[in-house]
C-alpha cells in the first residue's frame, strides 16, 4: 500500500468536537493490517536512517503508532500523557489546541542526557501538541531528533511553527481544509 493510499482509509467526521471543525479520524488506519504495516514500516524506515534511541507517542493515539515503532526497532519507549495520569515525578507543559488548552506531562526519568528522541502523534493541526512534548524533552537534556506525524494540515500553520521552532517535521499524508 502506497502512502497516498492511506488517505482513502482516513474518516473525516464533520463539525466534531464542535462546529467547523473536520475531524480526521485515524482509527480506521489502524484496524486495517495493511495500513498499519505501511504506517510502521515507513516510520520505522525513516528512523533507521536518522537514527534515534528512543520513541516517544503522544496521547492517545500516538500511543497506537509508537508502541508499535518502538517494538519493532527494539527502542525504550515513553509516554507523554495528558496531566494527572503519569504516578511518579513529571515535568509538565501547557499547549494551546486548535479548540482549547491542555497540559502534558512525561516522567522526569523517562529519558538519559543527550539521547536522541523521536516523538510520534497521529496529527499535526496548530502544532500545539508536539511542541509541547518537545519543549518537555528538551528541558530533560535531550535532542530531538524529528517529530512525526501520520496526518498533517498544513492550512492550520503547525508544521510551518514547528519547522520555525527549530524542529525537523515529518508526515506521511496531508490534507487540505477542502478534502
Amino acid at each position: 500500500m502506497t502512502l497516498e493510499e492511506l488517505k482513502s482509509h482516513v474518516r473525516t467526521v464533520v463539525d466534531w468536537p464542535e462546529a467547523g471543525v473536520r475531524f480526521r479520524d485515524v482509527t480506521p488506519l489502524f484496524e486495517t493490517p495493511e495500513c498499519f504495516k505501511t504506517i510502521v514500516d515507513t516510520v520505522c524506515s525513516h528512523y533507521q536512517d536518522i537514527g534515534v534511541d528512543r520513541i516517544a507517542g503522544v496521547d492517545a493515539r500516538g500511543f497506537v503508532i509508537g508502541g508499535a515503532v518502538a517494538n519493532q526497532m527494539h527502542l525504550p519507549f515513553v509516554l507523554v500523557r495528558k496531566k494527572g495520569k503519569l504516578p511518579f515525578e513529571t515535568l509538565s507543559e501547557d499547549y494551546s489546541l486548535e479548540y482549547g488548552k491542555a497540559t502534558i506531562e512525561v516522567h522526569a526519568d523517562s529519558v538519559n542526557k543527550g539521547e536522541r528522541i523521536a516523538i510520534l502523534d497521529d496529527l499535526i493541526a496548530t502544532g500545539g501538541t508536539l511542541l509541547a512534548a518537545s519543549k518537555l524533552f528538551q528541558r530533560l537534556d535531550t535532542v530531538v531528533a524529528e517529530v512525526t506525524a501520520i496526518i498533517d494540515l498544513p492550512e492550520l500553520g503547525g508544521s510551518k511553527l514547528l519547522k520555525e521552532s527549530g524542529l525537523t517535521v515529518m508526515s506521511l499524508i496531508e490534507f487540505s481544509e477542502a478534502e
